[in-house]
């Protein structure tokens, strides 16, 4: 009768196992994927038609401000009093002398709260693009 040695039992994997860590990184960039374009926009805004394609910017001097069907004014996704937002972009207006305001309003909002914005940027010599949709998309 032949007998087992203990060399035998001791054997040790040389090789780890990648499988579940290759599944929780295909997760993650599901995830990630799915839920980037979500945050892209923070408010439903109807945007109007129009407009040309963005030329490439640095995404630190950009900031936006969104102005909703019912006059409410977000800065970068914060809602917050026009007096508000023109502390903030003055502030960051003399941080960074590249500094781009987006505007994004609602096509049925309010003239005179996209005015109000334009003549805060006037005001503190910052440059300013409206957010429109593409010509084609519906």
């Amino acid at each position: 009768m032949r007998r087992f040695s203990q060399r035998s039992a001791l054997v040790t994997l040389s090789e780890i196992n990648i499988t579940p860590l290759l599944d929780l990184a295909f997760v993650l960039l599901i995830i990630f994927v799915i839920t980037t374009p979500l945050l892209e926009q923070s408010i439903n805004l109807k945007l109007p038609k129009g407009g040309t394609p963005d030329r490439p910017r640095d995404k630190r001097d950009i900031r936006t401000v969104e102005i909703s069907l019912k006059g409410i004014f977000y800065y970068n996704r914060q809602p917050m009093s026009l007096a508000q937002m023109e502390a903030n972009l003055a502030k960051d207006a003399q941080g960074d002398p590249n500094l781009v305001v987006d505007v994004r309003a609602d096509e049925q909002g309010r003239w005179k709260d996209v005015a109000a914005v334009m003549d805060i940027c006037q005001r503190h010599g910052i440059k300013m693009a409206a957010r429109t949709e593409p010509p084609g998309k519906k």
